[in-house]
Formats: C-alpha cells, sequence, structure tokens
C-alpha cells in the first residue's frame, strides 16, 4: 500500500471521525423508530412519528452522556481493560530512548509509556490529544525484541498517533459499546423478565428490540470494519518511513505472530487497539473473525518486504 502522507491521513481521519460521529447516532435513532413502527403496528402512523420525535431529546442527551463519560474516562478504562501500570524511566531507559529519538526526529510531543505485565508480545496506542496520548508495550515485546525491531513497533504506534487513528478508534469504541449494550440488555430483559412471567405482549417487544439492537449492532461493526483494517498499513508504512528500515518492524512482526494473545485482556474492543489482535483459539473459525479488525499479519509482513 502507497504511503499517501501524514498530513493526507491526519485529515481522512479526522473526516471519518466526523461521519462516525454522525453515522452512529443516525443508525441509532433508525433502531428506536424501527423498535417504535414494529411495536405500535396497529397505531396510525402519525402518533408513531409524535411518540418518535418526543422520545428523540432524551435519546440524544442520554448517548451525549454515555459517550462524554467514556470519552473523558477512556484512557482509565484501558488501563483497566488491560492491567497495564506506568513504565518508569529509571526501570528501562532502553524504551525511554527509543521513543523520544522518534519523538524528537518528528517533532512529536514524548507520549506517556505503559507496561503490561504478560509474556506475550503486543503493543497498542490510544488517547485522544496530546496530553492523553500513551504508548503501552508487554513485557514480552520489551524483552524479546532486538532494539532496531522494538524501534520498529514503536515507530508503528507512533504513527497510529500521528496519524489520529486512535481518536478515530476510540470514537468507534465507544458507539459500538453502546450497541453492544443495548443487544445485551435487551436479551437480559427477556431471559429474566417479562417473558418468564408469561406477558406475551411485552415478551414480544423485548423480541422485536433484541432483533433490531442486533441488526444495527451488525451495521456498527461494519462501520467499524471498514476504518480499521486500512490503518495498520498505513501505520506500518509510516513506521517504514520514521526508522528507514522496514525490515525491523517485519522482523518484529513475525515474532509477535507466533505469541501475540494477552490473556489478561478479555475485551475484544480493546483488543483492537493492538498491533496485532488475535482471536483465541475457539474464536478462529466463528463468524467475528470475518469482521477481523486487523489485515493477515502475513501479508503486512510481505508488504513492508517489499519496501527493504
Amino acid at each position: 500500500m502507497t504511503y499517501v502522507g501524514i498530513q493526507t491521513q491526519i485529515r481522512r481521519n479526522n473526516f471519518n471521525s466526523i461521519l462516525l460521529m454522525i453515522a452512529f447516532p443516525v443508525v441509532l435513532l433508525g433502531m428506536v423508530y424501527s423498535f417504535l413502527f414494529f411495536t405500535q403496528r396497529e397505531t396510525e402512523a402519525q402518533v408513531v412519528n409524535e411518540t418518535f420525535v418526543s422520545i428523540v431529546p432524551f435519546v440524544i442527551i442520554a448517548t451525549t452522556i454515555w459517550f462524554l463519560i467514556a470519552w473523558l474516562m477512556h484512557n482509565s478504562l484501558i488501563r483497566m481493560a488491560t492491567g497495564s501500570k506506568p513504565l518508569e524511566r529509571m526501570t528501562n531507559k532502553r524504551v525511554y530512548n527509543l521513543v523520544e529519538n522518534l519523538c524528537i526526529s518528528k517533532g512529536m510531543k514524548m507520549p506517556k509509556i505503559y507496561l503490561i505485565e504478560d509474556d506475550s508480545l503486543n503493543a497498542f496506542a490510544s488517547g485522544i490529544s496530546e496530553s492523553s496520548f500513551s504508548v503501552t508495550l508487554s513485557r514480552g515485546i520489551i524483552n524479546k525484541l532486538e532494539d532496531d525491531e522494538l524501534e520498529g513497533v514503536i515507530a508503528h504506534e507512533l504513527s497510529h498517533i500521528r496519524n489520529r487513528d486512535v481518536r478515530l478508534m476510540v470514537v468507534s469504541i465507544i458507539f459500538v459499546g453502546i450497541f453492544a449494550f443495548i443487544a445485551e440488555a435487551s436479551l437480559r430483559s427477556l431471559r429474566f423478565g417479562a417473558m418468564s412471567r408469561g406477558k406475551k405482549d411485552t415478551g414480544a417487544a423485548i423480541l422485536v428490540a433484541i432483533v433490531i439492537s442486533a441488526i444495527c449492532y451488525l451495521i456498527a461493526l461494519l462501520l467499524r470494519f471498514g476504518i480499521s483494517r486500512s490503518r495498520e498499513y498505513m501505520a506500518d508504512a509510516g513506521a517504514a518511513e520514521m526508522t528507514r528500515k522496514p525490515y525491523a518492524l517485519a522482523n518484529a512482526l513475525r515474532k509477535i505472530s507466533r505469541d501475540p494473545l494477552i490473556e489478561a485482556v478479555e475485551n475484544r474492543d480493546v483488543a483492537q487497539l493492538f498491533i496485532e489482535n488475535p482471536q483465541p483459539e475457539e474464536k478462529k473459525f466463528s463468524l467475528g473473525n470475518l469482521f477481523a479488525t486487523h489485515p493477515p499479519i502475513q501479508k503486512r509482513i510481505e508488504l513492508l518486504d517489499q519496501f527493504a
């Protein structure tokens, strides 16, 4: 894949972020209208429309509150989900020197550095602004990679920050999480609520809610899928341009591919931030694999080998 340049990629990601900010609420409102339409089919269309209009402000307010909380607390939530801790300069000057040298070469502000105590090999970047940008590395990736390989991985994550990929992914994770929550809440209501008490009308409404929320969740996944895969190619190309050592990142990816799974990270939405997002063995051949957030790592290696 041809590297299109940092400013072009930033503009593209900022534009995609705006599209997501518009698309997800539209899908959410469409879900609400569909629920009203299918559960009040005997009601006149005008009444359904009036009910929808009266509900819209509450849906927008609730979604905005959810989004703001997640937006403001996303770094803390990600650290909780990954179990990462700050990596102090004195405990690993090697990592700090690599990060600082790359940042200086590109005029970037130094991001925070975090560590996951796991022997597997993986890394990710996160944050929405210069004050919150961070790079997180596993203990395994620090200990098992040579300096130029680790530099390539760090350059990959810094490219995500420079391209504003991290902001775009935070937006998509938040909105996909909303649909996942609604679908799960509907399913729990059906399992423990009205159906168990024999209220058929309410149970039917919950069934409709489950179907509609599942469809909207699938649409949200497709929106996320459309923006997430290409970002890894772009970050690989950015790292090659930054370090002038594409072979080093290719070698790092080969080592990562042998043991990338961070067992402590069970949240698959957070796992999509990693440089490689492997599927657990029992899920490798599931439908979810069709919506993988990362391109095949072997294909990424082959593209990097072409740079050399």
